[in-house]
């Protein structure tokens, strides 16, 4: 196939639902090809015919990056299937609620293999490629609860504020290389998230404003990813919780967070 009328591949992960089934979408919009993962292999099937109707050549592999070595299974699938990823779009999360005394030591577990282990060893597979062709982009979604402490929730927000630090490190490293990384950070977003991870987004939700529906959130990320922006912080409201977490008293903050947090 010429490369010059190749439509690049993407690869989204935890594209069953939610966010990264919307970016999917907004990325076939833009003319990109799919490679869909994530555990729940229905609901992507159904999404690859959706994407195939506005012409993107959709592939699915179920997996679960929950599991220790998965990333490198799945590198090598693509791999095996001649798929050359030129966007890796590291979507896949799962959130943990509760007293950190009390939480599930497996739970645990899963989170930070998926959040944190999964997502560095993906990102780490696949961009030697991208350097040596001279072009590619990376997205990693992390959230505006990187910006801060999260009691209550405190592995999820510390998951998520490593991956914007290794996002935004990243993104410094590859300078000059045609490979841009951008960090992607909504605040509550109106998914399946919540419910996934047993819990009533009332607290949480209701009192921090109206939730983003995922398309503006993918349509948002899709064009900071393109453009080549280091950090998409979703929405004016999200902006301005990022730059108090990162400007106002930590002590403050904390006790901010902690009443927003709590699900009473």
């Amino acid at each position: 196939m010429d490369s010059r009328t190749a439509r690049p591949l993407a690869l989204v992960t935890g594209a069953s639902r939610g966010i990264g089934a919307a970016l999917a979408r907004e990325l076939a919009r833009h003319g990109h090809d799919l490679a869909l993962t994530a555990r729940s292999v229905e609901p992507m099937h159904a999404l690859a015919d959706e994407l195939r109707q506005i012409g993107a050549d959709t592939t699915v592999i179920a997996a679960d990056l929950s599991e220790h070595g998965a990333a490198a299974r799945l590198a090598e699938e693509l791999e095996g299937r001649g798929l050359r990823v030129d966007v890796l779009i590291n979507n896949a999360g799962i959130g943990a609620a509760g007293q950190f005394d009390r939480l599930d030591p497996v739970l645990i577990g899963d989170l930070l293999q998926l959040n944190v282990v999964s997502l560095t060893e993906l990102t780490r597979k696949l961009l030697p490629g991208m350097i040596a062709r001279g072009h590619g982009r990376i997205m990693l979604v992390s959230s505006v609860a990187a910006f801060y402490p999260g009691p209550h929730w405190a592995i999820y927000y510390a998951s998520k504020a490593y991956v914007l630090s290794l996002g935004e490190a990243l993104a410094h490293e590859l300078r000059g290389t045609g490979v841009t990384v951008t960090t992607l950070c909504p605040g509550t977003t109106a998914t399946e998230f919540f419910e996934a991870a047993g819990v009533s987004p009332s607290g949480l939700a209701a009192r921090s404003g109206r939730m983003m529906p995922a398309e503006r959130v993918a349509r948002l990320g899709c064009e900071a990813l393109l453009a080549g922006r280091r950090l998409a912080i979703t929405g004016a409201a999200n902006r301005l919780a990022a730059f108090a977490g990162r400007h106002a008293p930590r002590r403050l903050m904390m006790g901010i967070v902690d009443r927003l947090l709590s699900n009473d």
